[in-house]
């Protein structure tokens, strides 16, 4: 799925999502504009909690995108909740997601983080040794936080190097194959401010082949049935993360929500069986797969350059300030003329490049698009992950305003920011 679920060309042949006409959206609100359609946010949603059923939890990783009005709509169908700083829960309890069904991650925690979480009521899924002394000396004595250790199951999936996590060699988790793992879990057990809770597990993202996710499921539980020969504990949860791939241009296919669920609860059940286990609650944590087909970038072409026999640049008003994924790992997009998307395109593909004052500012490589002057719109899909929130003000460039559509009606999630914002934190 390319396009957001109530994606169509209307009657005047342009782009529409959520009814409402995107050529209309950026002449009324500019450009760059980022543009969420509602209901494909809750039907990805939907699609993870009916194929989990009664089997588990699925949590939403709000790294991915967490702007407070996109996480109520989240919350509204039932997921939990995946932060990875005090910023991110902070954005979290504003916009009033319930502290119980928030699970906070990530490596290097510092003390705030620690006590943030812990004021919060949300779950720790411990990172690194530090975290223990951390929690000794945030946690007062006699009570105990809800915790999970986190595991690195020694599995590089196929995937950007990246964005792989899963590997021995990866500053998450605690190895299983070193022993760290075990070691980890001895220490949670032993430690009086820990209520252990789960083993948690994340492999990388923008996976397409399942395998990896079946295989670190095995080795999980193979270490599920050393801790319960040596030490007598079986987790109430067992998390095999997210990661689940997304289609950015034509040519991929990737797994469903449901085939990725399926896939993990058919290696979680025969792993169970074959070792004797009871059954945890199995989580999943998706991100990108709920927010990314979701979201639509759109911008206003400037100059065009053409060089003769090399290449023709469309530039626009954004780029690697709102869209880092293409100059960070070389993220691959698709892009459409808003105001006509099924045009014959020209002879010649465009690279779509960005304002910034960097010679691999590039969004697009390639794209086939009609002819188009000063003016045109463009609107790149699967936009809606890791673009806003890893925006910054690189060249002095305010980031974009965001919008949310559903049923005709725009309502605005996120202000442009303006020239003043750039100042905000200045001492002048």
């Amino acid at each position: 799925m390319l396009f957001p679920v109530t994606y169509r060309v209307n009657a005047a042949g342009h782009m529409e999502i959520g009814g409402c006409d995107l050529l209309a959206l950026a002449r009324e609100h500019g450009t760059p504009l980022y543009v969420y359609d509602e209901e494909t946010v809750r039907s990805r949603c939907r699609e993870f909690k009916s194929a989990m059923g009664t089997r588990g939890d699925v949590l939403y990783s709000a790294k991915a995108f967490y702007s407070p009005q996109f996480l109520r709509v989240v919350a509204e169908e039932g997921l939990g909740l995946d932060v990875v700083s005090a910023g991110e829960l902070a954005v979290a309890l504003r916009a009033g997601y319930p502290p119980d069904r928030v699970y906070f991650l990530g490596n290097n925690k510092s003390r705030e983080d620690v006590a943030d979480a812990h004021r919060a009521g949300a779950t720790l899924v411990i990172d690194g040794w530090y975290e223990f002394d951390l929690l000794s000396s945030i946690v007062p004595a006699g009570e105990r936080m809800r915790c999970e250790v986190r595991l690195s199951p020694g599995v590089k999936p196929e995937t950007h190097e990246y964005i792989a996590t899963g590997q021995l060699d990866s500053k998450f988790g605690f190895s299983i194959e070193s022993g760290d793992a075990r070691r980890a879990v001895e220490r949670a057990l032993a430690h009086d401010r820990v209520e252990l809770v789960g083993l948690h597990s994340h492999i990388g993202s923008q996976i397409f082949d399942l395998r990896g996710h079946a295989a670190a499921m095995a080795i999980m539980l193979d270490l599920v049935a050393e801790l319960k020969h040596d030490l007598g504990f079986e987790p109430e949860r067992l998390g095999a993360g997210g990661g689940l791939g997304i289609a950015y241009t034509s040519e991929d296919d990737p797994p469903t929500p449901r085939e990725f669920v399926e896939t993990l609860l058919g290696a979680l059940d025969s792993g169970l069986a074959a070792r004797g286990l009871k059954t945890p609650e199995l989580v999943v944590e998706p991100g990108r797969s709920i927010a990314g087909p979701a979201g639509v970038a759109l911008y206003t072409v400037g100059s065009i350059k053409d060089i003769p026999g090399v290449r023709r640049y469309v530039a626009v008003d954004g780029g690697m300030g709102d869209n880092i994924r293409p100059k960070l790992y070389g993220a691959r997009y698709e892009a459409f003329l808003a105001s006509d998307p099924d045009g014959e395109p020209a002879a010649q593909p465009v690279t779509v490049a960005g304002k910034y004052c960097e010679s691999t500012d590039v969004l697009v490589a390639d794209a086939k698009l009609p002819d188009m002057a000063p003016g045109a719109v463009i609107c790149i899909p699967a936009s809606g992950a890791y673009q806003m929130t890893m925006a910054s003000n690189y060249n002095g460039m305010p980031r974009p305003a965001v919008l949310m559509v559903r049923d005709g009606i725009d309502r605005l999630i996120r202000r442009r920011e303006t020239l003043s914002d750039l100042t905000a934190a200045e001492v002048f």
